[in-house]
């Protein structure tokens, strides 16, 4: 069911609910918390305050005050994350820092930020990002970074959604529906992370929501949410970034930090064009590995390949550049388009770039998918 136009967000009425009790206003508190419940009756946050309202009107003690109860817990945490949101907003035009260029081939990104329990839809203008909006997004019992399978935790890490699972195919668990990931991905192979079935999800319909940490390690939302989401992202492999920690920067500091990364990229492909192949092996960290070949062995590779071309030619696009959340280290995913007089191949190549001791960024592993 879509939220009438007319009507806010459950979630805005439930925060203007609560800023009416704390200010003084129990019963316009309590009316508010009634037409809310009328459109959403399972949503157990707003029971919770709309019941304990109800029993401090008739002078007896609430629910609330049952605080060992995890149950009543699950529900407290819940309200700090949604009033801490309610409250903070990104400076005026600032960006995410974890992404610095999206690629024209994603018109969308979807950015969580797990420990604040929020999704944003982010749109793409011109290669930098500007939101559509935030929905309450909750993750795994154990909490985020993922390590391996049945541990009960969110990974962090960027991924793309693969499709639509829809509610008849799927158990009344996942709600409305599920939008798988492609986790694991490169870098948590290369890390020996294991687990599979990771999805955004819905949740089972006598519920409105699930608590912050409920999961097996999928995120949830709200089944409206989801269905929200879903037109945005489920035909164009829109990335997902599930981050630790989010901070949003001046759209002059991204511009300013995507520059910096692009011209190394760029570098790193006139060397490779040039047929400088010392120039370009340079751009390669020493304990940079591929496809099973060490620092020493690529090199190799790479004279003696080089020695034989009369011409390279190597064109970039849709080149996407993230802060990868979680690390120290740039991501750079790109098409990759080779030319060359005895050998042509066009593939999808990701990059994973980092700091030497002299803070020179190098690259110590790339991979083509």
């Amino acid at each position: 069911m879509k939220a009438s136009a007319t009507l806010p967000m459950p979630e805005e009425q439930l925060v203007a609910a609560i800023e009416l009790a704390r200010g003084g206003k129990p019963g316009e508190s309590i009316k508010a918390l009634e037409s809310l419940l009328k459109r959403q009756p399972n949503f157990r946050l707003a029971q919770l305050i709309y019941a304990d309202l109800l029993a401090a009107r008739s002078g007896t003690r609430g629910i609330m005050g049952d605080d060992k109860d995890p149950r009543i817990l699950e529900l407290f945490e819940e309200a700090r994350l949604r009033l801490d949101r309610a409250r903070y907003s990104p400076p005026a035009g600032a960006v995410p820092d974890t992404v610095l260029q999206l690629s024209s081939e994603y018109p969308y990104l979807v950015l969580i930020d797990l420990p604040g329990a929020r999704l944003h839809l982010m749109r793409n203008v011109d290669g930098l990002l500007e939101s559509v909006g935030s929905r309450y997004a909750a993750m795994g019992r154990a909490g985020y970074g993922k390590e391996a399978e049945g541990d009960l935790r969110t990974p962090v890490g960027i991924y793309h959604v693969t499709g639509w699972m829809s509610d008849e195919a799927l158990p009344e668990l996942y709600g409305a529906g599920s939008l798988p990931l492609t986790y694991p991905n490169l870098w948590d192979r290369f890390k020996s992370k294991t687990g599979h079935g990771i999805w955004l999800h819905g949740v089972p319909r006598q519920t409105y929501v699930r608590a912050p940490r409920s999961s097996e390690g999928c995120v949830t939302m709200a089944n409206d949410d989801l269905l929200w989401l879903k037109p945005y992202v489920v035909n164009n492999r829109a990335p997902v970034v599930l981050a630790d920690k989010l901070q949003w920067v001046s759209r002059a500091q991204a511009t300013k930090d995507r520059e910096t990364m692009l011209n190394r990229v760029e570098a790193w492909r006139e060397a490779w064009a040039g047929k400088d192949t010392e120039a370009y092996l340079t751009y390669y960290a020493e304990d940079f590995s591929t496809g099973g070949l060490n620092k020493s062995q690529f090199a190799d590779h790479k004279r003696r390949v080089n020695a034989g071309k009369k011409y390279v030619k190597v064109k970039l696009s849709d080149v996407s550049l993230f802060r990868y959340p979680g690390e120290t280290m740039f991501l750079a995913e790109f098409t990759l388009d080779y030319d060359s007089d005895n050998y042509k191949f066009v593939s999808k190549k990701e990059q994973y770039w980092r700091q030497d001791a002299k803070g020179t960024w190098r690259i110590f592993r790339e991979e083509n998918r």
